[in-house]
């Protein structure tokens, strides 16, 4: 009896790991925004049994921050990376510090510079990268590290180069580097792939979307999220973003899919990163 009753208990574990594969990146919980409004306990449950382990995220979704752990250890999601305001940044780097470090994070991410009419300019740069360096290194005095996200607007021609060449060579690397996302890379007329190469060891995290072909692209770091289709499904070149990806030393994927159909879409995006990872 004991011998069947431990193989009925094997073949229940191995049956459930079959049905729940360990997804080959994380998710930007951003991408259930939608469905965390209406129920966070039962969505924090589907991105668990999507087979994520690794997630991206900050917003509390009005749970405590202890709270918030508590439901991230139940459904055994570890929160890598942190989003966090320009202005905290610029203003309260302690409390930025303070939050993620209880969520265990070890990045925090900003992913907007503000600027004034879709016309980000030298000052809006040169204003960021004082905050930056100085957020960042107060963040590396407690063992986190400092990412801008790009966003498509840093791209405008300055010099001989962009506003985000400004960007890199004035941000201290020690304390502040960047989170490429694939689509704010490609949308402005830039290729993923060239950016890699390029900037690949300032870049540890990268954001995985994939755009509708034929959608108009621009500089001003705004599309619409009904052009987020299935990873490999799109223009952006996934595929080739990933082996450069692997070249260059990236270390933390996240899928951000801003559809409204990113519940049915991200299961498809896992499959198709199975076949290209």
């Amino acid at each position: 009896m004991k011998i069947y009753l431990l193989s009925l208990l094997l073949t229940v574990v191995l049956a459930t790991a079959q049905a729940q594969p360990k997804a080959p990146v994380g998710i930007q919980l951003y991408t259930f925004r939608n469905e965390f409004a209406k129920d966070v306990p039962g969505t924090m449950a589907k991105v668990r049994e999507m087979g994520f382990k690794e997630i991206e995220g900050g917003n509390t979704y009005g749970l405590s921050v202890p709270e918030l752990c508590k439901l991230l250890d139940q459904n055994g999601l570890k929160l890598v990376s942190m989003g966090a305001q320009f202005a905290e940044l610029e203003a309260n780097v302690p409390q930025v510090i303070d939050k993620a470090k209880t969520l265990g994070a070890k990045y925090v991410v900003c992913s907007w510079i503000p600027h004034e009419n879709d016309e980000f300019t030298f000052a809006d740069a040169q204003r960021a990268t004082e905050v930056f360096n100085t957020a960042g290194r107060l963040l590396k005095e407690n063992g986190l590290n400092l990412c801008y996200h790009t966003h498509g607007y840093e791209f405008k021609p300055y010099q001989q180069g962009t506003l985000f060449d400004y960007l890199v060579a004035e941000l201290d690397p020690r304390y502040c580097n960047f989170e490429m996302d694939v689509f704010w890379v490609k949308h402005p007329g830039q290729d993923p792939v060239e950016f890699l190469k390029k900037y690949g060891k300032r870049v540890p995290l990268v954001h995985l979307k994939d755009r509708k072909p034929g959608t108009p692209g621009n500089d001003k770091g705004r599309a619409d999220v009904e052009t987020n289709v299935p990873l490999g499904q799109g223009d952006i070149g996934i595929a080739e973003i990933m082996k450069q990806a692997k070249k260059s030393g990236v270390r933390h994927f996240f899928i951000e899919d801003e559809s409204s159909r990113s519940m049915t879409q991200v299961p498809q995006s896992l499959d198709y990163l199975r076949t290209v990872m």
